[in-house]
């Protein structure tokens, strides 16, 4: 008979301990240790992934001997994921696509296991009825008959179907619904996430199929579930946005296969996502001419350049403090381009409320916009519009200095291709560019005085 003891478990590196302790003494981190029952089985008892056979055991390699070659990778006819991806699906990989409720992650890879042609594809869903699967994969657009549902959370009896059907891709919705029978806890609970996503990794290494998972995240907004789910996966995607806009990013937090610098931008419509391969035209309003506090910035995320609409606004503070609110963009980062602007350009901040907001719902990171950002403030605080067809790029430093940024060749061109007259670059930064077949003027600047000579005279 299988003993039974209650241990904890911190619920973000997966350490455990036989009492409560405050802070995780490997991780650091405090109130993290959740109660668990561990049950200590035989060797004899353990079972294994059905249809795979033990295999013999791994000797060590030198590492000349191994051969390196191209990962095999499936495409899903998803330019947008693909690109995420690194490229497609890597066979055998293991993907953990994680999201807000209601952002669209079923919605994707639905849509997207439904274009597939010619892949036999086992979706297993925990959370919605075979039923509800059809009023959805209704609505999006399919003509392929290869897709098994199955609605299920054991993950033995999920192991037994795939064996029997034989996919060439899996798909778990969500691996916090699934349990297994060798814990004794109830689904999402610490150690059923970890010995399920340990087993579907077992099975994904071993038969060669290429796994997505599908998780919930927390109200901090990381992976619902124990750390070392990240760290079992091959790949992480975070799917964000906001539920009032209709645009999605989806982001690459760890990719073992490709670079997570990339970034992929869907359209929310009633029949599925719509990939957005131009989403500098979707970013920005064509009415803003006329109107304070908007400036256009090139910026550049992964390898994609477009250009984003920053929008300010200055007012006199009604109450004692003065208010600041930063949308898609870091409040701190504002705070110091603020401090910026009163210390080494003269303009008086300190008693004015300063909202801003990245137009489209997006979350930037690139140091590029700062530009525009102190463009756009100094725009609402004078009331005095920034000429039409002129954008930005270029990084503020603390003496009021505009620093180069990477890539502005395809920042320039991505702003001629969409009309723009002119554009403010830093200083020395077309070092080996050639601007003779340019359209687009372009102007240099060294300071933000400079910057602020060009667009308000």
């Amino acid at each position: 008979m299988a003993k039974a003891k209650t241990i904890y478990v911190c619920s973000n590196c997966g350490a455990d301990s036989p009492k409560w302790v405050g802070k995780c003494p490997s991780c650091g981190e405090w109130n993290s240790y959740v109660e668990e029952i561990s049950v200590k089985e035989s060797v004899a008892q353990k079972r294994i992934i059905p249809g795979l056979a033990d295999k013999e055991k791994v000797r060590p390699l030198l590492l000349r001997d191994i051969t390196s070659q191209e990962e095999v990778r499936l495409d899903l006819h998803d330019e947008e994921l693909n690109r995420v991806l690194g490229g497609g699906l890597v066979k055998g990989s293991l993907v953990l696509i994680g999201g807000e409720p209601g952002i669209g992650k079923s919605t994707l890879v639905l849509q997207t296991i439904l274009r597939l042609k010619g892949v036999k594809t086992l979706y297993v869903s925990g959370e919605e009825s075979s039923r509800q699967l059809k009023l959805r994969a209704d609505r999006v657009e399919h003509d392929t008959p290869d897709c098994f549902i199955l609605c299920e959370t054991n993950l033995e009896q999920i192991f037994v179907q795939a064996q029997n059907i034989q996919p060439d891709l899996l798909v778990i919705d969500s691996i916090q619904t699934m349990f297994t029978e060798l814990v004794e806890s109830s689904p999402g609970s610490v150690s059923q996430v970890r010995e399920c996503s340990a087993a579907i990794l077992k099975y994904a290494k071993e038969s060669g199929v290429p796994v997505l998972l599908i998780g919930h995240i927390n109200k901090e907004g990381s992976i619902a579930g124990p750390k070392v789910l990240e760290h079992i996966v091959d790949t992480v995607l975070q799917f964000e946005g906001d539920q009032h806009y209709m645009y999605r990013i989806l982001r690459s937090i760890k990719n073992r296969f490709g670079s997570t610098a990339e970034l992929g931008i869907y359209e929310m419509r009633q029949n599925g996502l719509r990939e957005v391969s131009n989403p500098s035209e979707l970013l920005l309003t064509q009415n803003h001419e006329g109107l304070s506090g908007v400036a256009i910035s090139a910026a550049i995320e992964g390898v994609r350049p477009f250009l984003i609409e920053t929008q300010a606004l200055v007012s006199s503070a009604v109450y004692g403090n003065p208010q600041r609110s930063a949308t898609g963009f870091d409040l701190r980062r504002m705070n110091m381009l603020l401090a910026v602007l009163e210390k080494r350009a003269g303009f008086k901040l300190a008693q004015k409320d300063v909202f801003l907001n990245i137009a489209g719902g997006l979350k930037v990171n690139d140091p590029a916009i700062d530009l525009a950002v102190i463009s756009a403030v100094l725009s609402s605080s004078l009331d005095i519009s920034i000429e039409a067809g002129v954008c930005m790029a270029g990084e503020v430093g603390l003496s009021g200095e505009i620093r180069p940024v990477n890539r502005i060749e395809q920042r320039i061109l991505e702003a001629e291709k969409l009309g723009f007259s002119r554009i403010l670059i830093p200083y020395n930064n077309l070092k080996g560019f050639d601007t003779s077949k340019c359209k687009i003027q372009i102007v240099q600047v060294k300071k933000v005085e400079e910057a602020f000579r060009q667009l308000f005279g």
